[in-house]
């Protein structure tokens, strides 16, 4: 299948049979042509589109600095191109299982490792011993790179030590995106913190319910603690700690894969670890990693200013 003569033919069916503007016409050209530059730069044919192309071009879009309204408007080109060819060609529209895109945000800066510290730290208030929970649901969330709703979905069979001649490994199942599991280990800011938990406040928190639960994390009534409750956990922690940017509980994903990667660690481990299908998903991490190197470049390098 050629590109150039589908990408005609798709303007035609615009123009005569939804009678669309000229103006509208030109706009899915330059689209389309931006879509079609990226598949030949990246030596792959209209054939040999599927939906893990979709999200690479998406990062494309990203890396190179398009507006957030223009990468929405290709994106819904593509959509309107490619549900065409399904049903004029019988091409599997490469779009059909892709999540309903909307604008593409630039994912929220990483906090630094200095930062991250204060932030736990500050979560932790020994006039308030249930704190302790905070801290450790924090430590989890930092030291796993889990999502939120991973988290408060973790129970404590999930928690697992294994010990070999020479080392112990704590670990975590996780349970993501589709009923997907995978397994993340724990570091020892994380295990401690957790232990603390579980010792000095976890049993006092699940006698407060007649029924006995299997979470990790308890809320004040004795059961499961909820998303809500945690982004609260987190924005008061931020609050104590001084910290103004924007902090959710996926900043802590960000920081994770962030730091991950500053620290020379293989996009593919870090894909296995956030649970991605693709690492063209990971790859997204990588453009805040990528910023703060031009940065670097751009004041230190003697022949990088004019």
């Amino acid at each position: 299948m050629d590109f150039a003569t589908e990408q005609r033919n798709f303007l035609d069916h615009l123009r005569v049979e939804r009678g669309l503007s000229e103006n509208t016409l030109s706009a899915y050209s330059r689209d389309l042509v931006v879509f079609s530059n990226f598949l030949d730069e990246s030596s792959m044919s209209i054939d040999s589109v599927v939906p893990e192309v979709i999200v690479a071009f998406k990062v494309f879009l990203v890396e190179t600095k398009y507006s957030l309204s223009s990468i929405s408007r290709m994106i819904s080109a593509l959509r309107s191109f490619f549900k065409y060819l399904s049903k004029e060609k019988g091409f599997v529209d490469p779009t059909i299982d892709l999540e309903k895109f909307s604008l593409v945000r630039r994912l929220p800066k990483a906090l630094t490792v200095s930062e991250m510290i204060a932030l736990i730290d500050s979560a932790f208030d020994s006039g308030r011993p249930v704190t302790l929970r905070d801290r450790a649901l924090l430590e989890v969330l930092y030291g796993s790179g889990a999502r939120v709703s991973e988290v408060v979905g973790i129970d404590i069979a999930d928690v697992h030590r294994f010990q070999s001649e020479d080392v112990s490994v704590e670990t975590l199942k996780l349970r993501g995106k589709g009923g997907k599991e995978r397994i993340v280990p724990l570091g020892s800011f994380a295990s401690r913190a957790i232990s603390d938990y579980l010792t000095r406040i976890r049993p006092d928190l699940a006698r407060k319910s007649s029924k006995a639960s299997s979470a990790l994390f308890l809320n004040q009534r004795g059961t499961r603690l909820s998303r809500q409750s945690a982004w609260t956990i987190v924005l008061e922690a931020a609050k104590r700690a001084g910290i103004t940017s924007e902090v959710s509980p996926h900043v802590f994903r960000h920081s994770y894969a962030t730091h991950l990667l500053d620290g020379g660690a293989d996009i593919r481990v870090v894909q296995e670890l956030l649970g991605h299908a693709s690492v063209t998903t990971t790859q997204i991490y990588t453009l805040v990693t990528i910023d703060k190197l031009r940065e670097t470049y751009s004041t230190a390098h003697p022949r990088a200013r004019s």
